[in-house]
């Protein structure tokens, strides 16, 4: 079986490193499959789940909340403004910032306070969609 080298980092950690037979992300031109020979490209990635697989047929959930995604013939990089495994991400506490998002967005006096609170709305959703994915495989 063909495989190809990915790594996954963000600013904090490395959270894989490895071979890997697919990666599948959420781009900024929607989902896109890397398996092995993909031709090269960059692209930006969109908060939501990343789903890596290995080649024994494992496969490893990873929130990013935006990022780079770069293919190369041999490697895969992703470099992520912040990543968690999904299993590792609290429902409940999302669901909090969730709410609390969504009362800033009630309470906005200003432009810089809504574009906070809709950036915070929209990675709470993403993370809660990872989680259920991530729910969905286990």
């Amino acid at each position: 079986m063909a495989t190809l080298q990915c790594r996954v980092v963000s600013a904090r950690e490395e959270l894989y490193s490895g071979e890997i037979s697919m990666l599948i992300a959420t781009g900024t031109e929607g989902e896109i499959g890397v398996l092995p020979g993909h031709t090269p490209l960059i692209t930006l990635l969109k908060p939501g789940s990343m789903r890596v697989q290995t080649p024994d047929g494992a496969e490893e959930v990873i929130y990013v909340s935006g990022g780079v995604l770069e293919v190369q013939p041999k490697m895969v990089t992703v470099l992520a403004d912040t990543a968690m495994r999904a299993s590792n991400l609290d429902e409940s506490k999302i669901i909090e910032a969730r709410r609390q998002a969504e009362q800033m967005l009630v309470n906005q006096s200003d432009t810089v306070q809504t574009n906070a609170a809709l950036a915070s709305l929209a990675e709470s959703v993403a993370q809660l969609q990872t989680i259920r994915k991530y729910k969905n495989r286990v």
